[in-house]
């Protein structure tokens, strides 16, 4: 049973940071892609950004030059360095892993940023 466990939410100014952790219970190097997704209530959970395996990046417009994803190999550790932060950044973040073969999606609990002066 793999787990990804989320850390580093909670309340921050607009304009300041927070940098989110995920600790998977087996080598990362086993998942195709790790990756951000967060979900405000009402609305559907939307992805954040990813990294593959081979170090490949991808960024919702939205955050785009405002958030680095980054993987520590050593430590199981996926993370996402938020700065520049937003009300409109305000939600559940969502650790996620996908592996292709056999197909399968892991999710981490979810930890609460939010983003409000």
């Amino acid at each position: 049973q793999v787990q990804l466990v989320e850390s580093g939410g909670g309340l921050v100014q607009p304009g300041e940071s927070l940098r989110l952790s995920c600790v998977a219970s087996r080598s990362i190097l086993s998942f195709n892609i790790m990756g951000w997704y967060r979900q405000v209530p009402g609305k559907e959970r939307e992805l954040v950004a990813l990294i593959t395996n081979s170090d490949s990046t991808n960024y919702a417009d939205s955050v785009k030059g405002r958030f680095t994803i980054s993987r520590d190999n050593a430590k199981n550790t996926v993370s996402l360095q938020m700065n520049s932060l937003k009300p409109e950044d305000t939600a559940t973040y969502y650790c996620w892993a996908k592996v292709y073969a056999p197909l399968r999606n892991y999710w981490g609990k979810g930890t609460l940023v939010t983003v409000s002066s």
